[in-house]
């Protein structure tokens, strides 16, 4: 298997059984998640997204510019922002609804509050999906060879630790709305398909024209910091001197750090 789109599909695919799994968390505990146990989970997150966009996204976008003959400032700075200023206008064009919120975010429309939290979390997994994707794509251009692809997996396997209690953070609270078991479940898995769909997206843009690759990581790294600095960091320090959310930033940060460090 040496198609990019084919290896972007089975790394993107192993994040979205993870989040499969941790929805179906919603058929064995019926309560919602503590609220100390979700900013440990969104700390958590933060961390791997954080370490992820350094290690496995930027430092390779400026690699793979400078590999080609440019520079790698250009590529790393402009994708950056403009992924930034995607998640910017999606945050916007886009009704969703967060977590422990009451009134949603985006354009007023009349759609369920279960929809409007489905669609908060599919927001955060559109970068996710593009990072895994590309990192698989760029190691499947380079032959398959063995430290990209041990990039690539390591990658895949922070963003697939992570997706596990997010998969949980939606089901569970669907749950609590009133919505079955089985439905939970499956509107907190499909929250996690748009992973596999944008990773294999993005490998079309970016395989058609090479020198798009470096433009591409940094995109996806702007638009997965956007989530932590919007989103991820500001919901896992709810409440008073929440050191359980500084924490379990800082642990997730290590454990990507060292995943990429120990298989790249």
């Amino acid at each position: 298997m040496n198609s990019p789109i084919l290896w972007a599909a089975a790394g993107t695919g192993f994040t979205f059984l993870m989040t499969a799994f941790g929805a179906s968390l919603v058929f064995f505990f019926r309560k919602n998640i503590n609220p100390t146990t979700q900013r440990v989970f969104l700390g958590f997150a933060a961390g791997v997204m954080t370490a992820a966009s350094v290690w496995s996204l930027l430092i390779p976008a400026i690699e793979e510019a400078q590999a080609s003959g440019g520079t790698g400032l250009v590529p790393a700075a402009g994708g950056f922002v403009l992924g930034v200023i995607f998640l910017l206008l999606m945050d916007h064009v886009m009704p969703h609804l967060h977590l422990g919120e009451k009134q949603p975010e985006g354009p007023h429309c009349a759609w369920q509050r279960t929809t409007l939290l489905v669609l908060a979390v599919t927001l955060h997994n559109i970068p996710e999906g593009m990072a895994v994707g590309l990192s698989f794509a760029m190691a499947a251009q380079h032959g398959g060879d063995s430290a990209s692809m041990a990039a690539a997996m390591a990658l895949a396997l922070g963003m697939g630790i992570q997706n596990f209690p997010e998969g949980a953070a939606v089901s569970l609270p669907l749950r609590q709305e009133g919505v079955s078991s089985m439905k939970a479940f499956l509107m907190g898995s499909l929250s996690g398909i748009v992973e596999l769909i944008f990773g294999v997206l993005v490998v079309l843009v970016a395989g058609s024209v090479q020198p798009l690759m470096p433009w591409m990581l940094s995109f996806a790294a702007g638009a997965m910091l956007y989530v932590v600095v919007e989103e991820l960091i500001p919901e896992a320090h709810l409440g008073e001197h929440s050191h359980s959310g500084t924490i379990s930033t800082l642990c997730g940060f290590l454990v990507m750090m060292i995943l990429d460090v120990a298989l790249g």
